[in-house]
């Protein structure tokens, strides 16, 4: 038996967390799966995973195997990317995990021309506002969008984006329009429950930083449906401009408080620190960058 094969499915079905899913991700049958990590406990005189009905788990010798695992799969395909590096062909699988809205609206278009031009290339996209460790669990590189990068990753920056407060005409006519922050207490507000500060949202003013206490009407996860309530006129948001960008071109929403700006935050592509990056890695953060290199919601200033 093949030791990377039986390797390979073994981290497969970690990922996965079936072997159902293991085989579908390497294009192998449930049995050859299974035959494979049968051999390697056996082999090894260890159970690595712990079966039921319901269920995978890891034993404390799986987890520790599995990251040795990686660290060989991933020294592999080092030394493949450096051969081909040498004749200029990109292959291999790219796990990327990226925010959802953001890979929806500006990574989605992306992916095809990548394709295209490294047909070799399978990615694998996960979608997902979580904060992922790309290392555990075996991302090749990510999209954050934060204040600063994680020291633990290497970092390019793609992007800025500012974060906007603002409301639908109909919910201003009803409300009223608020010129201080401090107003924004006795609005009616939608809540982004991922941001680092919850229900305390913050602005840099004339005189200084100013942070107020907000009583949302809702919270949510996800920035689509922050923005889908306020277009339906119930509250004031506050969000990036690539989400509410084009509403607020177009007068669907009216951005509050141009004195008082929020936070701007970097959009990066992060990946972990090696020595021999694979050349996958290097042709889709070069591309990346690219892409950005001109925002598409960035609005010149009045």
């Amino acid at each position: 038996m093949d030791k990377v094969q039986e390797m390979t499915s073994f981290v497969a079905v970690v990922d996965a967390g079936s072997f159902v899913g293991a085989a579908e991700a390497l294009g192998l049958s449930k049995a050859a799966v299974s035959r494979h990590v049968g051999e390697l406990e056996k082999r090894l005189g260890v159970r690595l995973l712990q079966r039921t009905t319901r269920r995978l788990s890891l034993t404390p010798e799986g987890q520790q195997f599995q990251l040795r695992c990686r660290d060989l799969l991933a020294a592999i395909d080092e030394a493949e990317s450096e051969l081909s590096s040498r004749s200029g062909e990109t292959r291999g699988q790219l796990r990327i995990n990226a925010p959802l809205t953001f890979g929806v609206l500006h990574l989605a278009p992306l992916w095809g021309r990548f394709a295209q031009a490294h047909p070799r290339v399978a990615l694998d996209i996960t979608l997902s506002d979580r904060l992922v460790d790309l290392v555990d669990e075996g991302y090749d590189l990510a999209v954050r969008i934060s204040t600063l990068p994680s020291s633990n990753l290497v970092s390019r920056q793609l992007a800025t984006t500012r974060i906007v407060a603002c409301a639908s005409p109909g919910y201003l006519a009803q409300h009223g329009t608020p010129v201080h922050p401090h107003e924004l207490a006795a609005h009616r507000t939608i809540s982004y429950s991922y941001w680092a500060t919850r229900d305390a949202w913050q602005f840099e003013g004339p005189d200084g930083p100013v942070t107020v206490r907000i009583r949302p009407v809702l919270h949510a996860n996800n920035g689509d449906t922050c923005r889908a309530a306020a277009l339906d006129h119930q509250g004031v948001i506050l969000q990036p401009d690539f989400i509410v960008g084009d509403d607020l071109r177009s007068g669907a929403l009216v951005e509050l408080m141009p004195g008082y700006r929020s936070i701007e935050l970097g959009i990066h592509v992060v990946y972990p620190t090696r020595k021999q990056l694979p050349l996958r890695v290097r042709r889709m953060v070069d591309f990346l960058v690219e892409a950005f290199e001109h925002p598409s919601w960035v609005q010149a200033e009045p």
